[in-house]
């Protein structure tokens, strides 16, 4: 059974940092391409950024380029978000996702995690 599990959620001022992190259990980590989504109240779940499983090729939505970057440890089978200069608008549940295509979109992944809590206030 795959398993995802994030952490590093919270609250944070505009301006601030975090780091989430997700780790993985119960496939082989470094074939999977790994994935942060976001979903604000209200809106769908949108896509944050992207990992290749050998972590050399990364794909980021327009609205984190620049400030958020992904990374993976696959000693550790985790991948994380960094994430600098939030603002509010970045407020969102941060999920973690698995699977075998790196696509700047909900296909491709079949195993999800329950998600992280980021609130940014202003």
């Amino acid at each position: 059974q795959v398993l995802l599990v994030e952490s590093g959620g919270g609250l944070v001022q505009a301006g601030g940092s975090l780091r989430l992190s997700c780790a993985a259990s119960g496939r082989t980590f470094s074939r999977d391409a790994m994935g942060w989504f976001r979903q604000a109240p209200g809106k769908e779940r949108a896509f944050v950024a992207s990992i290749s499983g050998s972590g050399g090729g990364t794909l980021y939505a327009n609205s984190v380029k620049g400030r958020f970057t992904i990374s993976r440890d696959n000693a550790k089978n985790t991948v994380y978000l960094q994430m600098n200069s939030l603002m509010p608008e970045d407020t969102a549940v941060y999920y973690c996702a698995a699977g075998l295509l790196m696509r700047p979109d909900r296909t491709g992944y079949n195993y999800w995690g329950q998600g992280t809590q980021v609130t940014v206030s202003s």
